[in-house]
């Protein structure tokens, strides 16, 4: 007797191939059946008629706290992990969203930038979850580092890395001046504890002719040279416009023989600090777009920057806000999309961010449904249903099984090389955790727009951590927190 059965669905595991009507039966955490017989359970999902695949695992994501959990629940996604930018000290931050409660899996890496801002810029490690945009601008932690420093720099990451870090987070396009040769100690060191770089590139050349190195070449030649798994973030939004150019050196370098894999989320827009290198006024070409401040927009009022002198201000005044940056426009440039969401083996990731509370309000991190004076990027709600409509409805350039593998198998795989956890993810099979969600192929679809980003994808009617519903009948339950930490193997 089962615990659950999610009955006659279309079960579709893209590591085995499996794409047809299923039941699956669940006790406690784990599947322990997937069969073509009708199983029994103590509770049956009705799954007639939906499609039943992996929970959806984000490598790249900012938002940690439980009320953006929830939103990405809704959007079918059931591990969460902080892997870019890190978060350091990482005990702290495992320690800390254990006690308060997850409604989905959580991890992190550990933070290159917050550990170099300590040992360079001379700021506290705090263990802050929505730390990744604070201090960005600051040029005190971007300045050269001393031999003594960047030893203290590669101890403390190693003391990080032994307490269950799940790689090293480079936000290395922040401080893009920085020595190679320190990025290369560090992808040593990951190397040598067989965990991923996982690297916000410097500019391209084509971007800043000045760069230091290019950023796409040095992840090649850095893999090539330490034998490290890179792994090269958001790779569509750093890239820009340049992207075939970036994809065949990362092609010409797996072809080599060298570990590189990548992620891509299917929106023209970023969003990060206002106060980054990225949004001084000289330097807003680099992500594409007009490369004028009308591509700014401040994401606490939703203001568009109208001035050098506006955007300058702004970023004396709260350097650490959020700020959209457009690099093209979604709806005029398909082809771009298609682009982004079928290059060869890239993961769907969202790079979701925390949320921005309106000026003037408060925000309870518990509060559910979502105030109307709370804002973020709408991929921090909508990545992985925007995907399967745009991929596979729209433009039928993946066959759904595709498009599942880059939202599941393909992360996990990523991340199970620090976690072997993560290989139970990623999969409908038996032995494999009860991560689940269950969504209806016609209605599937993300909601969140530029202008109310924070509306819940929808069509997902059942999603499943660990056995536990979080989405039942499409209705988020918000006594659910049974999301449970990623750890590396120390």
């Amino acid at each position: 007797m089962h615990d659950v059965v999610i009955a006659r669905g279309r079960v579709v595991d893209p590591e085995s191939g499996l794409d047809d009507v299923r039941d699956v039966g669940i006790i406690g955490d784990q599947i322990v059946s997937v069969s073509t017989s009708e199983l029994e359970g103590r509770r049956r999902i009705d799954a007639h008629g939906l499609v039943v695949v992996p929970g959806f695992v984000d490598l790249h994501s900012h938002a940690q706290a439980v009320g953006e959990m929830r939103l990405q629940a809704l959007d079918g996604v059931t591990t969460a992990l902080e892997l870019e930018a890190g978060v350091s000290p990482v005990d702290a931050a495992y320690r800390r969203a254990g006690t308060e409660g997850r409604p989905i899996n959580f991890g992190y890496s550990t933070s290159w930038a917050a550990i170099r801002r300590h040992v360079v810029g001379g700021e506290p490690l705090t263990g802050g979850l929505d730390a990744f945009q604070e201090g960005l601008g600051a040029d005190a932690w971007r300045a050269g580092a001393s031999p003594a420093q960047q030893a203290e720099m590669m101890d403390m990451l190693h003391r990080e890395i032994a307490d269950g870090a799940l790689g090293i987070g480079v936000l290395l396009g922040y401080a893009p001046r920085t020595d190679p040769a320190e990025y290369l100690s560090v992808a040593r060191l990951a190397s040598s504890w067989g965990v991923p770089v996982f690297t916000h590139a410097r500019p391209l050349v084509e971007q800043d002719p000045d760069v230091v190195v290019d950023g796409a070449s040095e992840i090649a030649r850095t893999a090539a040279e330490t034998g490290a798994h890179m792994h090269f973030c958001h790779i569509n939004s750093t890239s820009s416009r340049h992207l075939d150019r970036v994809q065949g050196v990362v092609t010409a370098a797996r072809d080599e023989g060298s570990r590189i894999t990548s992620e891509a989320y299917p929106y023209g827009s970023g969003m990060t600090g206002i106060g980054s290198e990225y949004f001084h006024p000289d330097r807003l070409h680099v992500l594409g777009g007009t490369g004028t401040t009308q591509d700014v927009i401040y994401a606490a009022t939703g203001e568009t920057v109208a001035s050098r002198e506006r955007l300058l201000e702004l970023r004396a005044l709260d350097p650490s806000a959020l700020a959209f940056i457009k690099g093209f426009d979604e709806e005029q440039s398909p082809d771009r999309l298609e682009q982004i969401l079928t290059l060869p083996g890239a993961a769907v990731a969202s790079d979701a961010v925390p949320f921005v509370v309106e000026a003037g309000y408060t925000y309870d991190p518990l509060q559910w449904p979502l105030p109307a004076h709370v804002r973020t990027h709408p991929r921090s709600a909508g990545t992985f249903a925007r995907t399967l409509r745009i991929a596979v409805k729209e433009l039928g350039a993946l066959t759904l099984s595709e498009a599942v593998a880059r939202c599941s198998l393909y992360p996990a795989d990523i991340a199970g090389e620090a976690s072997p956890a993560m290989k139970q993810k990623g999969r409908i099979q038996v032995g494999c955790d009860a991560d689940i969600s269950v969504f209806d192929l016609a209605r599937v679809t993300d909601a969140a727009t530029y202008q109310d980003s924070t509306r819940p994808s929808q069509g997902f009617t059942h999603v499943m951590v660990n056995g536990e519903l979080v989405v039942n009948e499409g209705l988020l339950l918000t006594d659910a927190l049974p999301g449970r930490p990623v750890r590396g193997q120390s």
